[in-house]
């Protein structure tokens, strides 16, 4: 089986019909990426040459993290704001000169928008937040395929490592960090609610034996 076909049985059933798996075809392209290719169509693009020195385990955090920001909705999409900006910009001065009130902030309102969208864009706290909410969404991803959540919280944090490693841009390397500090605080959470689940039903035992 290639590692293709391996990523598709990965996917949970409710993705398998939209959701395609590809190798990377640019040039020096991302380890792993999402791009909407049709109408409600998304192809997962995974550089072979990197992926192939991660670890199994690795390889498939890393995976479901896509799948997460799939099912978070936080693909990303064409960049059609700068054109909608050009558009609503030239039309604001065009709408000067003749003045013509209401398509003046017709065009104004396309402009808002379209700056609006780009500044969540390209805002570093919405992608990291975003990040975090599909690392998230990828833990709960691997326990359905089997992982216990310590391991799927160990692997994910080895894969993210390994990316703080490898990163040799700075702002990179640090949205790894923060992710994975994020990831440890998850953990930390999880580890306490399992602890005390598990001292309840220590708990509802010993009533129930020497009730």
């Amino acid at each position: 089986m290639s590692e293709l076909q391996r990523l598709k049985g990965l996917l949970p059933p409710e993705n398998q019909s939209w959701v395609f798996i590809e190798a990377a075809a640019a040039i020096d392209p991302p380890l792993i990426t999402l791009e909407e290719i049709g109408r409600d169509e998304v192809e997962i693009q995974v550089d072979l040459e990197q992926w192939d020195y991660l670890a199994q385990d690795h390889r498939n955090l890393l995976f479901w993290h896509e799948v997460g920001r799939i099912q978070n909705d936080t693909i990303p999409r064409d960049g059609w704001e700068m054109a909608a900006l050009a558009i609503g910009l030239g039309g604001a001065i065009g709408e000067l000169w003749v003045q013509d009130g209401l398509l003046l902030l017709m065009a104004l309102g396309l402009s808002g928008f379209a700056g609006y969208r780009l500044y969540l864009k390209n805002n570093s706290e919405k992608r990291l937040q975003d990040a975090i909410s599909a690392d998230e969404r990828a833990i709960d991803l691997a326990c359905r395929f089997g992982y216990s959540v310590p391991n799927a919280y160990k692997s994910l944090g080895g894969a993210l490592k390994d990316l703080v490693e490898k990163s040799r841009k700075k702002k990179k390397r640090t949205f790894y960090e923060d992710r994975l500090e994020a990831l440890r605080k998850s953990a930390e959470k999880a580890r306490a609610e399992m602890a005390s689940q598990e001292g309840s039903q220590k708990s509802v035992t010993s009533e129930n034996v020497y009730g």
